[in-house]
């Protein structure tokens, strides 16, 4: 039913975008290119102010994803969540179109009787774990960030090896706003393996602006480079491509 790839952008931060663009137009523009932008906004004993909350939702609305408001000590297991439950909604959204075209324009998959809608959601849950998914983590290392970062580093690692546990491919990239130089860092390149970040984590420094907006556009330019590398390459040169990365 549906052989593509399934794209998500993973915003970690704890408070509002001070810099550069709107967020919320450029999770917009996310996706209209066919990427989810989920959200997990960080906290620590402190409580992420109202705007930073409304932030952080109306970022994920706007980019057709999942928004979590948690304390650090529950980080792993909420990225975990948030990129699993993102995935079913996006097949779920895939699947209710595919019905449409079937059935007529109103239905979705709440109309279906119950045993049909059992069979769909049992195809929904095949997919999840067999499509290949791209996940692009941006991580917020604004100054108030830094006593977190081990924490992220953790999460990051428990959803390398709960997704790994899949039969699709996976795929990372993580970025860092601020960077040293820049707005927005690269830290670790498109691949399927998340460990990388150990070494990387320890060389990050934290600083005082937090440029959620452009984060969010090198996200969205990260994916068009590699869809357009794709492109370039025969079939042949893509597999193996994939294998060597």
């Amino acid at each position: 039913m549906y052989s593509g790839k399934i794209r998500q952008i993973l915003l970690l931060t704890d408070g509002c975008s001070n810099q550069g663009e709107n967020p919320i137009a450029i999770a917009a523009l996310a996706r209209e290119e066919g990427i989810t932008v989920n959200v997990i906004g960080v906290m620590e004993h402190d409580v992420i102010d109202e705007q930073g909350m409304k932030e952080i939702e109306n970022i994920a609305m706007s980019g057709g994803g999942v928004s979590q408001i948690v304390y650090a000590q529950q980080l792993s297991q909420t990225v975990q969540m948030v990129t699993r439950k993102a995935m079913t909604q996006t097949i779920q959204g895939v699947v209710n179109k595919e019905l449409q075209q079937i059935l007529g324009r109103s239905k979705t998959m709440e109309d279906l009787p119950p045993e049909k809608r059992g069979e769909v959601m049992e195809v929904v849950d095949e997919l999840g774990e067999t499509i290949d998914l791209e996940v692009l983590i941006l991580v917020d290392t604004s100054a108030s960030m830094k006593q977190k970062l081990p924490t992220v580093k953790e999460a990051l690692l428990d959803l390398s090896l709960s997704l790994n546990a899949r039969t699709g491919n996976n795929t990372f990239s993580v970025y860092v706003f601020p960077g040293k130089k820049s707005d927005v860092e690269m830290v670790l390149d498109w691949t399927p393996k998340l460990q990388s970040l150990t070494s990387i984590f320890s060389q990050l420094t934290t600083g005082g602006i937090t440029p959620t907006g452009p984060a969010i556009r090198a996200a969205l330019s990260s994916f068009n480079q590699k869809r357009s590398l794709r492109s370039m390459l025969s079939h042949d040169d893509e597999s193996f491509l994939e294998e060597s990365i």
